[in-house]
């Protein structure tokens, strides 16, 4: 005999809204068998359909501006460490832009060839990894059972975990560069705050958006602090305390903001504990601990790539190797049997599948303005235009150029080599310390991630979530004008001690 299980889906929240319903159902078995099947990954059309249309609109806007953006290029050179990097001494000329509008069109597949497509190729194995993954947990009901569990345990204090959860994501972010290498973790942080009352959007602002804050706080983000500072000449993680100040001011913008949603949207206490119930299972408990041993020796690895800087292109690849192993291992243990497993597997690639063609057309946005020689052009343009600015004008325009870029070149590391030098001479000339300068680029760089329709980590993390973007936007879009009237006077302020 066993207990019927029902995921945890967005789409609950919905309805409890509209007739107030139980927005949750988590039952979890202590029958000893295996668990019945769960729902499983099941993508929202809708989100699916709105975020297309929204990257389709960008790349025809890109495309545009290929016709009346005139071609350029600076030139470039090879720096010590093997990086190509621009070469301001030698400048920037015109040259003949444009794109051939069946480029343009096949652009999404085109951009697997291009260069760097390694890095997109990684995204979407990892994508793939996921989606087999969680959909495994959730038929053999073991994601229910961890839910229920932890709800059993934390309901009573669930702000409090609130606030260890995204003190907890904005630490991977900001310690150790984790932006993607979150994403696994992420639906399960959703699915339990719809468990402890709240809605989807809130556990994708307590994971996501707090990794991405992390991210740009950057107090020892290899992939930009740290590779920044090395191009700039400067001592890594040197002058960190500005860096410290602001992670602690937008943890406490963060949490009241996400705090105050979560509030407004809550059931009532008694409600969310009518709809769990817990009953202890020694065989989910022992799939449970051994997804997160083996999960948190992933994470432990990610976190030694800070000082061991031979894993620092490797931790998505980690993840996902650890997240697939603990997944399996959990699984099988649970008791669903292999064949059980490679099924719910292959119908998890099949559901998230969907994905791949808005990461694609994402990417393609860059390829366009690559292909078309405008991305040069723009940042040429930027450059001429803070001629004329005060002080404190130029370090918010670079803070305003990275925000920009940010929207075609998601990678933190990327946009170090390709904006640094362009950044370095800004400074010098307006006497702006390369420190303050380098934590305008890392602001610019991260918290954006977390709103951009580009950024591939956003997409799969909202389609996992089945929040639309249009819903996420709406939400998101105010914490982000909050955070940029706090983070651009962190800047003034640094400018004003003098800050280097």
């Amino acid at each position: 005999m066993s207990n019927k299980k029902r995921s945890v889906k967005p789409q609950d929240t919905v309805e409890a809204k509209a007739t107030g319903a139980k927005a949750t159902d988590v039952v979890a078995s202590g029958t000893g068998g295996a668990a019945p099947a769960g729902e499983g990954i099941n993508i929202s059309a809708r989100s699916f359909l709105i975020a297309i249309g929204v990257i389709f609109l960008l790349m025809v806007a890109t495309y545009i501006l290929t016709l009346v953006v005139p071609g350029g290029e600076y030139a470039r050179t090879v720096d010590a460490g093997g990086h190509t990097v621009i070469d301001t001494e030698a400048g920037f000329h015109y040259v003949e832009g444009g794109l051939p509008f069946w480029k343009w069109l096949l652009s999404p597949f085109l951009v697997l060839g291009a260069e760097g497509s390694g890095t997109l190729i990684a995204v979407l194995i990892f994508l793939l990894v996921i989606g087999g993954v969680f959909n495994a947990l959730s038929v053999c009901g073991l994601m229910n059972y961890m839910l229920a569990k932890i709800v059993n345990r934390f309901g009573d204090v669930k702000y409090k975990l609130m606030a260890v959860l995204i003190f907890f994501f904005m630490a991977m972010g900001s310690l150790v560069g984790s932006f993607e290498e979150v994403i696994p973790m992420a639906p399960i942080v959703v699915a339990l705050a719809v468990a402890l009352g709240w809605d989807t959007v809130t556990g994708v602002a307590m994971s996501l958006l707090a990794a991405g804050c992390g991210f740009a706080a950057g107090i020892a983000n290899p992939f930009t602090i740290g590779v920044a500072q090395g191009l700039a000449g400067l001592p890594m993680f040197s002058g960190v305390w500005l860096r410290a100040v602001s992670f602690v001011l937008i943890y406490a913008l963060l949490l009241w903001f996400v705090r105050r949603h979560a509030r407004r949207v809550e059931r009532p206490a008694e409600q969310g504990r009518a709809a769990i119930q817990y009953i202890s299972d020694p065989r989910m408990d022992k799939g449970l601990k051994l997804f997160a041993a083996i999960l948190g020796t992933g994470l432990v690895i990610v976190l030694s790539s800070s000082f061991i800087t031979a894993l620092q292109d490797y931790t998505m690849i980690i993840v996902a190797l650890m997240f697939l192993v603990a997944g399996i291992v959990s699984v099988l243990v649970s008791g669903m049997g292999l064949r059980g497993l490679g099924r719910a597997f292959g119908k998890g690639i099949v559901a998230i599948s969907p994905s791949i063609l808005m990461i694609l057309m994402a990417s393609s946005i860059k390829y366009t303005m690559v292909e078309g020689k405008i991305l040069d052009t723009l940042l040429h343009s930027a450059q001429e235009m803070a001629g004329g600015m005060p002080k404190w004008g130029v370090v918010l325009f670079i803070y305003a150029i990275c925000l920009v870029m940010n929207f075609f070149i998601a990678s933190g590391s990327a946009k170090a080599f390709l904006l640094i030098p362009i950044i370095a001479p800004l400074a010098q000339i307006f006497g702006i310390s390369m420190q303050l300068a380098i934590v305008a680029f890392a602001f610019g760089d991260g918290f954006s991630n977390v709103i951009y329709p580009t950024n591939a980590g956003l997409l799969i993390t909202l389609g996992l979530s089945e929040v639309s973007y249009g819903e996420w936007f709406r939400y998101s879009v105010r914490f982000q004008l909050l955070n940029l009237l706090l983070t651009a006077g962190i800047l003034l302020f640094g400018l004003a001690v003098g800050y280097h």
